[in-house]
């Protein structure tokens, strides 16, 4: 079975569920043609999509170069990929075009045919949040779209292919989670849904695509792909039942037709996951024994697809199901619910600090896969026996348990809810945990454990070294750079419409985190981090940068305090708190904490800068000694000679232990 022929069994799979489990009728006047072409549209989407996103990864990280050629440029079946994955974004944008003007005559209940509509189509997009997302996406992928087709390196291939993935996250924001009573979780849960099928699907169809013209190639590649494809049913079994337990009322609810749909989701994906792990891996040994390799690949492949297809039109017809819901709570909660896209917490009292929690999904699946995948580096060096620093595991572990708590504990709970509680968060996103992170040297580690690549294609190893020396981080680096974007966006954040969209979208606030938790970490690298990366100022002068940084940190936390003008006062104004103190107060108590708090980590970054320096001045004067080892003392004799040539009548220096000889005399360490 070709893969193509996804483009027709996904389609007729949807069409054949939805008359199964009934699909809902059509709304006002949107007639079948919005009934009935929506979801088959959105099949044609989701295929289009997985085989873009599939291809671009396969061209990215997959596939070897050709034999011979430049592996910086894409040349061959990997150049071919792009220009298909071209070819794909095409279609979705087309499909997603055509279903943005049907979602909004499924929601107007009016025609799609009618005239004037697209005028409408356009006012749908600019006031309505399912109308943006779906524009946006579209628009993602047409940028990806002309991109494969000019695109000429490989490193373009993997930005097209990051392009393509961040394209599929605003459909997370136009199905049922958009109004789903755990917002930010089914958002989340979605999103990473989509990510993850999207490449598991895509990644096999590409590779069923070009298996007659990989020849030897094909056994690596399926190799590779298998690897990646665990991952992703890892990631979509999760996703699956945190986004069934949002959308279910109860083990009741799977009695209905959303619990049929899903229960059979589950079972698709259950079995692709097993017999896929468990057929690849014999098959991959029987493939690199055998001449017939594309013979047996296909025929796994063929059945895969057609399991993939079912459970491709059962996730169309769930996004066309509604799940069984009802509003709970009284008229106060529910406000606060829209509001807030979950249940208003009660008080914060001492204790709440360490027993309030509330999933943050994203961020509680990043921590717990950045932790499991040093603890296994780690280990894999120690098996190998190489040694790893224990301080640098700690830091690196606290990071991503301080990550969870910032998230999901408390300050995760109330952030929303409380300016006082929001800037606890921040500064423990912006400071505490970049510090524990970067003194993890994950970068280092990652260098030490990563499989090298000798074929041309770049893994996991090769677009981290060429993220590191990239001409952005070179920039982003840059000391003044570094501090600007540390302190600088705290005063453009909270000053402009960014806070209070932080506040009000899920999207604002994801944003929010990983610019706050990515800025931190560069600015923590560029003083004192110990991972390799661009020439940074000598430190002296990074002891300067950093007392001026925190100089600014600290005005701007006094600033926050004597503020008369409380910020976001119509978000936190509209929430019916009736506890807690009032805006003002709990404004001038967040600027205290954001000077308070900040104490703690510069005090940590301090000390880790004087250690670095330390260490940097006994590897110099270890470095000296062994080069006066080698050389007999080469430089302290020729120092000798010069102070005799100059007749001051100075007595000869000697060197013991550290002793080290500069142009202007001998230092002791």
């Amino acid at each position: 079975m070709a893969a193509p022929a996804l483009l027709l069994l996904v389609p007729v799979s949807t069409v054949l569920i939805l008359l199964a489990v009934g699909t809902p009728p059509a709304v006002g006047g949107s007639g079948n043609l919005t009934r009935w072409g929506l979801p088959v549209l959105r099949a044609v989407q989701d295929v289009a999509a997985a085989g873009t996103v599939g291809l671009l990864v396969l061209a990215a990280a997959i596939l070897p170069a050709a034999p011979g050629a430049d592996p910086k440029r894409l040349t061959g079946l990997r150049r071919d990929a792009v220009r298909w994955a071209g070819t794909g974004a095409a279609a979705w944008v087309l499909s997603g075009a055509l279903g943005l003007i049907l979602t909004y005559a499924d929601v107007a209940g009016v025609s799609p045919l009618r005239g004037g509509v697209l005028a409408e189509v356009w006012s749908f997009v600019g006031s309505d949040d399912r109308g943006r997302s779906l524009a946006v996406s579209v628009l993602l992928a047409a940028v990806v779209a002309l991109g494969a087709r000019t695109a000429t390196r490989s490193t373009t291939a993997g930005i097209l292919a990051a392009g393509a993935l961040v394209a599929l996250l605003p459909l997370a924001l136009a199905g049922h989670a958009e109004g789903a009573r755990n917002h930010g979780i089914a958002v989340d849960s979605l999103g990473v849904h989509l990510v993850a099928v999207t490449v598991w699907v895509g990644g096999l169809g590409g590779l069923a695509l070009l298996r007659r013209r990989l020849d030897a190639d094909l056994v690596v590649s399926v190799r590779r792909y298998s690897t990646l494809a665990g991952w992703c049913f890892l990631l979509v079994a999760v996703t699956g039942v945190v986004n069934a337990a949002v959308n279910l009322d109860g083990w009741g609810t799977l009695g209905t037709g959303y619990g049929v749909l899903l229960l059979g989701k589950v079972v698709a994906l259950t079995v692709l996951g097993w017999a896929g792990r468990a057929q690849r891996r014999q098959l991959a040994a029987r493939m690199a024994a055998t001449a017939a390799a594309g013979r047996l690949f296909g025929r796994l492949v063929s059945a895969e697809l057609l399991v993939m297809a079912v459970a491709i039109g059962l996730g169309v017809a769930l996004a066309r199901t509604e799940p069984a819901t009802v509003p709970v709570g009284t008229p106060d909660q529910q406000a606060a619910e829209a509001l807030l896209g979950r249940p208003m917490p009660g008080p914060l009292t001492p204790l709440g600090w360490v027993t309030q929690w509330r999933l943050d999904l994203l961020w509680l699946l990043v921590s717990l896969l950045a932790a499991g995948w040093y603890l296994r580096a780690v280990l894999r060096l120690r098996r190998r026996g190489d040694s790893w620093g224990t301080g640098r595991l700690v830091s690196w572990l606290a990071g991503c348990a301080t990550l969870i708590w910032a998230t999901n504990a408390a300050p995760g709970v109330y952030a929303n809810v409380l300016f006082s509680m929001h800037m606890v968060q921040h500064m423990t996103i912006a400071m505490a945990v970049p510090l524990l992170l970067a003194l993890g040297a994950p970068v280092t580690l990652a260098v030490r454990t990563l499989p090298v690549r000798r074929d041309g294609s770049r893994g996991p190893r090769e677009w981290l070294l060429l993220v590191v020396h990239s001409r952005l981080l070179r920039l982003l680096s840059q000391p003044i750079v570094a501090a600007v974007l540390f302190v600088g966006s705290l005063i453009v954040f909270y000053y402009s419409p960014l806070f209070d969209l932080a506040l009000s979208t899920h999207t604002g606030h994801v944003l929010m985190t990983a610019h706050f938790l990515l800025t931190g970490y560069v600015f923590v690298w560029v003083i004192c981090g110990p991972d390799p990366g661009p020439a940074r100022l000598p430190y002296p002068l990074r002891l300067v940068l950093l007392m001026v940084t925190f100089v600014f940190h600290t005005f701007f936390g006094v600033t926050m305090m004597g503020n008369s003008q409380v910020l976001a006062r119509d978000w936190f104004a509209a929430l019916p708190r009736s506890w807690g103190s009032s805006l003002q107060t709990d404004q001038f108590l967040g600027g205290a904490l954001a000077w308070g708090l900040g104490d703690i980590p510069v005090a940590v970054l301090f000390g880790a800068l004087a250690l670095a320096w330390l260490r940097s001045e006994d590897r110099e004067a270890r470095r000296y000694d062994r080069k006066a080892e080698r050389d007999g003392g080469a430089e302290l004799a020729a120092y000798n000679a010069y102070l005799s040539r100059l007749g001051t009548g100075r007595t000869p220096v000697t060197t013991t232990g550290t002793d080290r000889v500069t142009k202007t005399g001998t230092v002791r360490d």
